[in-house]
This record gives structure tokens, C-alpha cells and sequence, in this order.
């Protein structure tokens, strides 16, 4: 049977692909596999390549189920089996972005599928998604559609090598105030073997290693990452799935090799189905796969990193990187008011801060220290109206933006604009379709119902908010929250999940008309703190919290992982001084922010002069760098953070050559280490950016490339800078 062979791609990354009458379109091969000898005729090896790879797009359907294999993994689809190659087409923009769509179609059931495939010059990161239309005369009911799927992913590992054991995979756990747990493990550990029975005519193991998020809650248990790494080469390919909800990515054996499938929700893991009448048409969720040579985690990490870049909305935020004040933190956490908030105004102006932002609470009329649901204020399960409290505030709302602009900075809000408490006047208002429902009653979640965006109602709802609060306050920052996690999904839709999906597409619609409307706008995403951690929304807002974490002891391990999802310039890391912490804890507290976005909160307000002095002198420094993070990209010499390690490092590298780098000392470490900085020139010294308490001391051996550091102090950390970080 003739086979057709394509090559596409740049310099950075290519793509080989085939097809053939009797099958759908392939990819065979990515990176550096895909740079075979003359695509016009088979490449050598290709035979191999062919029997293990799988079609460019899967699809399950209603009704066709899988052919040659059964079990819960995602391939092998008949829908996926039965399309046949109809044409391509290749584009390039000014921009440096290049495009490939590939068309497919099956003529006995009318889908027509097309795979749009995207890179950018000088980036080996390829963002992939797939739609799928109805041309038939039936309906078609589809269960799973992949976003991106490739195999032969152990096909460069050296003969006899056991795929089981040479390949690693890098997954990130997600909890709640202890986000972007990375750990590292072979298939074999991750619980993949090979089991022997391709000799015997099967596919393989009929096993998987797999990771879902099912909810609004995009991140709250694991980052919508991962890495395949081969460590003896130090080949890699990282993933990140780009969607703001439910997501399933897996990792299984086929034909001796090993391949990727990543999605949006599905049928069996989220409760979606989607049912396309003829004429109807669906679209997957993005998927993005950073593929290098070599230099491994590090070196696919910084390749989405600038994918991350590159495919983000613009906005001045990335290059202002303003200071950031926000009340609630280890500060006022929920109880703002006139009277608390004016002397922090003050100290926060005092310290450096550029915005001020009143958190969680200005709207809330409740008796101070009502408690209500679940343990937390009144307000929790009315909120939705988002209209001043005219007990805290007796002079109104604008007093406080007034005072906060006099003292030269930028006012801000925070809003859970998703949530509408069940006394809220809100819920009353507005119609039952507004609001997630399963068989046709409100959800509640935590004294909470959620709106669904997809209703012109609660779009207008939220519009006429947002609008109001920048029109008659000057707002010029919002901290966009959201605390519960409403499920599968809801009705409206074919099936909950369905639902689900087209409420996070309405939500990113209307981030994108809230910052067309108001472009100064800063919009900063937030989730319970790092809970929806995902490039769907990081690409729209320019600022991201990360995490709920109170502890200052344990927010390192954070600050040093927090890079691996959200590029430096959008992730806000908190820094909340407090009277109570010694020199060295201050100089922790703060050293955490440094080398992100900061959020200071604590009690500013409350230090002694020179612990004041501390923080200025701290926010000062920040100023003098913060123009370098917009370009930087991290590395970890010591390793990505444990929960628990003793000594922690982040090092930020400059376009300019410098290296910023940060260390902590935590409870129960030596107070000496030696840092390896392979890629710093023997010839250039340390500076001493930023440290409090008892004094450092360091030795640069230019000749090893490596860095001893004492730290007197336990719970002390450092920030280092190597070559140049001023602007001229």
C-alpha cells in the first residue's frame, strides 16, 4: 500500500507525518525523529514508525466505540479510524507564527474533521486543536475528542533500552496553599509496564498513567502539565493543556512504544457528550507540547515559557510590574473598613506600594465577627451585589479611593464575580437559566450558587458591575476570585460537562470584552489561590495569585516552583511583614516576592521604624530589577523545591546575562551550601541584592562554577545578583 509521507514545521521543531488510502492521517514522529531522510519516499525505519502510530485526532463516538482494544484509555477509535486524508493547507503571518490545518473526513458518517497545528519561529513548541463537523444526515454523539495525541515517544531510546524504566515523567500535584509539587518517577514506578503481550498479537498493557481535573477548578489538585523525560540524553517533552476547566491527559503503551493523548473533558471522565446535528460543528481546547533535544526539564520549561509569552494578550502590566498592596493577608483577612484601612494606606504608600487593593469584605454589611457558613464571615453566602457597606464605609467607598490616589497609587477591588450568595439579592433577581443547575435545580456550593455565563443575563449582570466600579470609583485593579468548585458541570448544554465547557468559553469571552472595553484595566486572576493555574486565563490577565499560604516558613518552596506554570512578570508571590518576625524572617518574608510579582500585605502599618526601613529598602531593590523579569527564565540549581527541603533556590536568568538568585536557609538546615551555577562566566563576582538580619558570606569559585553561601540564621534568605541589572 503507497503511503505519503509530509515534513512540516521551522528550524526549531518539525512534524512527519503520513497517510494512506486505507487510514486517517498520522503523526508519526516530532523534534528531532521527524528529521528524516527524503519525505517523496518511505524514510527509513518508517514501517515501525507506521504500525505504532496512532491517527492524528481521536475520537470516540456513540455507537462506534474502539477497534482492536478495549479497557478506559482513549484510542484507538473507530470515529478516528475510519477518516480518510482530504487535503492540507500551510500559512505564515508576519509575526513569525506558522500554521498547518489538515483535513480529514469519513464519507459514510459525514464528520469532517480539521487539525489546526501552530508554531512560532524560534520557539519548539507546537499548539495543537482539532474541529469537528457534522456533514451527515444522522446525529453524531461524541464522547472524547483528543486536542493533541503522539506515540512512538520511546523511539529514540538506544536498542534493548526498556521504555518502562529509561523514560521519567514529571507530574505536578496542586494542593490548596502548597501549589506546584513536581516529583519526578519512571512509568515503571508510575505503575506502566510493558507486560510482554505485543509478541502475542496485542496492543499492549491496556493500561495508562493518567491525570484529570474535573470542575471549575482547573488546578486544584494537579497543574494541567507534564513532562516525559528521557534522562540519559536529556530529551523531554513538556505539555500543558490550555483551558479553564475539566481536562484528562494520559500516558499509555501501544505496539512497544509509548504514546501522549491530551484533552478537554470527556464522557467517561467528566460527564461530556456533545451532539452534533448535521450542519453542527465542535472545537477542542488547546494544547501546547514544548519538545527539546536536550537540557531536559529545564530546557522544555524555558520553551513554553516563551510560548506563554508569545501567545498572551498584551498589556502594559507585563512591563509596569507595579507593587502591589492588598489588604487581606495576615492584614484585615476580610474585615476592611475606613478606619482600618486609612493607616494602611499610609504605610503602604510609605513602603513603595503603586496599587492599593481592598480585598474580600468591603461590601459586606454583616455585625463585625458574624460568622456564617463554614466557619467564615457573614457576607460569605450573600455577596453578588457588589455595593459598598455603608457601615464600614460611613463616608462612602470613594473616601478611601480618594485617599489611596492622593497618596499616589492605583485603587483596586476584589470581586468573586461567579458567585452569588443564596441571600444575595442577586440570586432573587435573576432567572434560574442564569445560574448552574443539574435536572433543572440551582447548585449551591458553600452558601454559594454559580453563575453561567453563557446566559445574557449574567453576562449583563457582571458588565453593568464592572463598569459601575471603574466608572464611578476610578477602580484600575480587580482581583478576580473564585472559591468554589461547582462540578461536572450543568444544564443547557448535551450532557453537564457540556455545560461546563461552555461556561468556561463565556467566561474567557468576557475577560476579553472587559479589557476591550477598559484596556488600562489590570484584571488579576485568582482561584482560592492557585486553583485555576492554567494558560486559558494566564494568557488573557497579567497578574496571577498563587497561593493562600499564611505560613512564611513554607511559602519558599512555593515562590522557587511558582515559574514552572506562570511566567515571573504575572506570578504575584505575598509578602506580609509583620511586627512579631525577626530581621532574618523579614528578610525570608520578603526575599520570597522578589523574584515574581509582589504582593505586600501584613501589617506595614504596625512595624517599628526599622523594620520599615527593611521593606523599603527591600521594595527599592525590586524596582531597580523588575524591568529584567518580563524576559528572564528560571533555573533551580538545587533542584525543583521539596515540601520540606532545608535549603531552597531560584535563579532567574536575564537576556542582558544576568543571573538573579535567590537562596533560603528554613528550620533544621546548615547554615552552609554550595550552589552550582554551571552557566555563570568564571570571571563575574556576586552582589549582594537584598538580605536582613545577620550578614551572609559567600565565595564565588569561577573556576567550578559554584557558589558557598552561609547563612547564620535559620528561616533568612538571600537575593544575588550576577553582571549587570540597572538600566543604563
Amino acid at each position: 500500500m503507497s503511503v505519503t509521507f509530509f515534513r512540516w514545521g521551522t528550524d526549531e521543531l518539525s512534524l512527519l507525518l503520513a497517510h494512506d488510502t486505507a487510514g486517517p492521517v498520522r503523526l508519526l514522529a516530532a523534534g528531532e525523529a521527524a528529521t528524516l531522510p527524503d519525505p517523496a519516499h518511505e524514510p527509513a525505519g518508517a514501517g515501525g514508525l507506521m504500525r505504532a502510530a496512532l491517527p492524528l485526532v481521536e475520537i470516540h463516538t456513540t455507537g462506534s466505540g474502539r477497534l482492536g482494544t478495549s479497557g478506559k484509555r482513549h484510542v484507538d477509535g473507530a470515529a478516528s479510524l475510519a477518516l480518510r486524508y482530504t487535503g492540507h493547507e500551510e500559512s505564515a503571518d508576519a509575526d513569525g507564527t506558522r500554521t498547518l490545518s489538515v483535513r480529514m473526513a469519513d464519507d459514510a458518517t459525514g464528520l469532517r474533521v480539521t487539525v489546526v497545528c501552530s508554531l512560532h519561529e524560534g520557539v519548539p513548541v507546537l499548539r495543537t486543536e482539532a474541529c469537528v463537523e457534522n456533514t451527515g444526515e444522522q446525529v453524531v454523539v461524541l464522547e472524547y475528542v483528543s486536542s493533541f495525541v503522539l506515540s512512538n515517544l520511546a523511539r529514540g531510546l538506544p536498542e534493548g533500552a526498556r521504555w518502562e524504566e529509561k523514560l521519567a515523567l514529571w507530574t505536578a500535584a496542586n494542593p490548596w496553599s502548597g501549589e506546584f509539587r513536581w516529583s519526578r518517577a519512571t512509568l515503571v514506578e508510575h505503575g506502566l509496564y510493558d507486560v510482554g503481550m505485543v509478541a502475542f498479537g496485542q496492543t499492549g498493557s491496556k493500561n495508562r498513567i493518567c491525570l484529570t481535573s474535573t470542575g471549575s477548578w482547573s488546578s486544584s489538585e494537579h497543574l494541567p502539565m507534564g513532562c516525559l523525560e528521557e534522562p540519559s540524553t536529556g530529551r523531554a517533552l513538556m505539555w500543558q493543556i490550555e483551558h479553564n476547566g475539566s481536562w484528562h491527559a494520559e500516558l499509555g503503551d501501544r505496539f512497544d512504544d509509548v504514546y501522549l493523548a491530551l484533552s478537554g473533558p470527556t464522557d467517561r471522565e467528566h460527564q461530556w457528550r456533545r451532539r452534533l446535528a448535521p450542519g453542527e460543528s465542535f472545537r477542542t481546547v488547546p494544547a501546547a507540547v514544548a519538545l527539546v533535544p536536550e537540557g531536559g526539564f529545564e530546557a522544555a520549561l524555558a520553551a513554553l515559557t516563551r510560548h506563554r509569552r508569545r501567545t498572551r494578550r498584551p498589556h502594559p502590566d507585563h512591563q509596569g510590574l507595579p507593587v502591589v498592596f492588598n489588604d487581606f493577608m495576615n492584614c484585615l483577612m476580610g474585615e476592611p473598613s475606613t478606619k482600618a484601612l486609612l493607616p494602611l494606606v499610609d504605610a503602604a504608600a510609605a513602603a513603595g506600594a503603586e496599587v492599593f487593593c481592598i480585598d474580600a469584605g468591603w461590601y459586606d454589611d454583616e455585625p463585625s465577627g458574624t460568622v456564617g457558613p463554614g466557619g467564615v464571615p457573614g457576607w460569605w453566602d450573600a455577596v453578588g451585589a457588589w455595593e459598598e457597606s455603608a457601615s464600614r464605609f460611613p463616608g462612602g467607598l470613594g473616601e478611601v479611593m480618594d485617599r489611596i490616589r492622593a497618596a499616589g497609587m492605583v485603587p483596586g477591588l476584589w470581586l468573586e464575580p461567579e458567585a452569588v450568595g443564596v441571600r444575595s439579592p442577586v440570586a432573587a433577581m435573576l432567572p434560574d437559566e442564569a445560574f448552574f443547575r443539574r435536572d433543572g435545580i440551582r447548585l449551591v456550593e458553600w452558601g454559594r450558587h454559580q453563575l453561567d455565563l453563557r446566559h445574557p443575563a449574567a453576562r449583563a449582570q457582571l458588565d453593568t458591575v464592572v463598569d459601575r466600579l471603574v466608572g464611578d470609583y476610578g477602580v484600575g485593579y480587580l482581583k478576580l476570585d473564585h472559591n468554589i468548585d461547582i462540578g461536572a458541570g450543568t444544564d443547557g448544554g448535551d450532557s453537564p460537562g457540556d455545560g461546563l465547557l461552555g461556561h468556561n468559553r463565556a467566561y474567557l469571552d468576557w475577560l476579553d470584552g472587559v479589557l476591550d472595553r477598559h484596556p488600562g484595566l489590570v484584571l488579576e486572576s485568582c482561584a482560592a489561590g492557585g486553583s485555576r493555574t492554567d494558560h486559558a486565563i494566564l494568557s488573557r490577565l497579567p497578574i496571577h495569585s498563587v497561593t493562600d499560604q499564611q505560613d512564611f516558613r513554607l511559602l519558599p518552596a512555593i515562590a522557587a516552583a511558582a515559574p514552572t506554570a506562570v511566567p515571573p512578570e504575572q506570578g504575584a508571590i505575598w509578602a506580609y511583614p509583620l511586627p512579631e518576625q525577626s530581621p532574618a524572617e523579614l528578610g525570608m518574608v520578603l526575599v520570597s516576592a522578589l523574584l515574581g510579582r509582589v504582593h505586600l500585605s501584613g501589617r506595614p502599618d504596625l512595624l517599628a521604624p526599622d523594620q520599615a526601613d527593611v521593606v523599603r529598602q527591600a521594595l527599592e531593590t525590586y524596582k531597580s530589577y523588575r524591568h529584567l523579569l518580563a524576559a528572564s527564565l528560571p533555573h533551580w540549581p538545587l533542584g525543583l523545591p521539596g515540601w520540606r527541603d532545608g535549603w531552597i533556590a531560584l535563579a532567574l536568568t536575564t537576556e542582558g546575562g544576568a543571573t538573579l538568585l535567590a537562596v533560603w536557609r528554613r528550620d533544621g538546615a546548615a547554615d552552609t551550601l554550595t550552589v552550582p551555577l554551571p552557566w555563570i562566566a568564571d570571571h563575574t563576582s556576586p552582589r549582594t541584592l537584598f538580605t536582613a538580619g545577620p550578614q551572609p558570606s559567600y565565595t564565588w569559585n569561577g573556576r567550578e562554577h559554584t557558589l558557598r553561601v552561609t547563612l547564620p540564621a535559620e528561616r533568612s534568605a538571600l537575593l544575588l545578583a550576577f553582571g549587570p541589572t540597572r538600566t543604563a
